[in-house]
């Protein structure tokens, strides 16, 4: 394939290539073929309409679309290669000419991976940073675990008080209008948990089961909903039931009915040793960090915007997914709840999504000039880890995987092991 290619800015290249006329005919009778069906021509059946009659009564160029989808994407990878470009993002593509019978010419406009000058990324100097475990964090685990343990029983002999837990219907107003969002039916509140606006359930302190009362409230100035921002509001409340929580005696008891060791010392020596293992993988995570993010800070590089715009797509997927998994909720209905738009949100994610790409571009320059490699045996134990934490077989999950996936997984293998030199280089104080 002939690629021509044209520098249109820094990191910025222009790709111009032409695909075979007879690859691009073979695209356009696939697609032929497979619509054909679904084609209706007036004095033909569905089904059994000339290809040159479905051009003719519709227009020459009526499979050019789905016939360029077929091979578009093989031919840009091919000029990829040919020119030896590293695209980082997708490209802007334009067919520029299509002729029956004549190669189609295209050009593509595709970001290219910016220089990475380095600064000092070993000898790094960082603050000693160190996690320790108190008596008093071994007390509130094991609080968390008498508190998710406790029974809810029901008071009917007196008015609520802090800390209790309240089913209520409420329905909020402003301006005497009721709001989006605002109403809902037997929901369960816990006095002071702060989940509520603030006020609102310091107001619920002192009324009883049955109890119809008014609560007013003013939204917070940064509330996410700009047309309730700042506002002064009234719910209607009416109280249908009042719980308290009855929690177990720390004991033995308590310990062997909640963990796999018979006493209550013997629960606690192991709420200490996780909370001991977390705070070092918490000090190795923030002293990676704060080595990541000198040298990052010593690097000179210009980000192209397509480059924070594809990582933006990125996040924004992945937060999609997590909402639907956690929540059952789709991206258009977070919004309408939370009142937040499109904009808003990769706005949000923007500032997160260049120190990603940053960090990316400095560890893998870091990389290929220390020339680190992904042996086959580091290749292995990473996909035998993947498998662990899938709950699968290593040789199941070999199966599974693309030539990206182990481009990745190679990939990771190289950024860690860049990772664990800086560290292991770094000046602690």
């Amino acid at each position: 394939m002939a690629v021509k290619s044209e520098q249109v800015e820094k990191n910025l290249v222009k790709l111009t290539f032409e695909i075979a006329a007879d690859k691009f005919e073979d695209a356009v009778q696939k697609t032929y073929l497979k619509n054909v069906k679904k084609i209706s021509v007036p004095g033909f059946r569905k089904g059994k309409v000339p290809r040159a009659m479905v051009e003719k009564y519709y227009s020459e160029g009526v499979f050019y679309e789905d016939a360029l989808n077929l091979v578009l994407p093989d031919a840009y990878e091919e000029a990829l290669k040919e020119s030896g470009a590293d695209a980082v993002a997708r490209p802007e593509i334009d067919v520029e000419e299509i002729k029956k019978g004549e190669p189609v010419v295209v050009t593509a406009l595709v970001t290219t991976r910016p220089e990475v000058k380095l600064g000092d990324y070993k000898g790094i100097e960082i603050k000693k940073l160190e996690h320790t475990v108190s008596d008093e964090d071994v007390e509130a685990q094991l609080k968390d675990a008498q508190k998710k343990n406790a029974r809810e029983i029901t008071v009917e002999d007196r008015a609520a008080e802090n800390g209790d837990i309240v089913t209520i219907d409420f329905e909020g107003f402003s301006d005497g209008i009721a709001f989006p969002g605002g109403k809902a039916e037997g929901y369960d509140l816990e006095i002071g948990s702060g989940s509520f606006i603030p006020g609102f359930e310091e107001q619920l302190i002192g009324a009883k089961t049955d109890d119809e009362l008014e609560v007013n409230v003013t939204f917070p100035e940064e509330y996410h909903a700009a047309d309730l921002a700042g506002k002064p509001a009234m719910f209607k409340v009416k109280v249908h039931e009042i719980k308290k929580r009855e929690y177990p005696e720390l004991d033995d008891d308590f310990a062997s009915e909640v963990s796999e060791f018979d006493t209550l010392e013997e629960y606690k020596a192991d709420i200490r040793k996780k909370l001991e293992e977390r705070a070092e993988r918490e000090t190795k995570a923030e002293v990676e960090n704060a080595v990541i993010d000198k040298a990052c800070e010593n690097a000179e590089v210009e980000i192209p915007a397509a480059m924070i715009e594809a990582q933006i797509d990125r996040m924004v997927s992945g937060f999609a997914q997590r909402i639907s998994y956690e929540g059952g909720l789709t991206m258009d209905q977070y919004m309408q709840y939370t009142g937040i738009t499109k904009e808003q949100m990769r706005e949000n994610f923007r500032e997160q999504a260049e120190k990603q790409v940053r960090v990316s571009l400095v560890i893998d320059a870091v990389s290929k000039e220390e020339k680190l490699e992904a042996s086959e045996d580091e290749k292995a134990e990473k996909i035998n880890e993947m498998a662990k934490q899938y709950g699968m077989e290593t040789d199941k999950l070999k199966e599974y995987l693309t030539a990206d996936d182990l481009e990745n997984i190679e990939r990771e293998v190289i950024f860690t092991k860049a990772i664990n030199m800086m560290v292991d280089n770094a000046v602690i104080k």
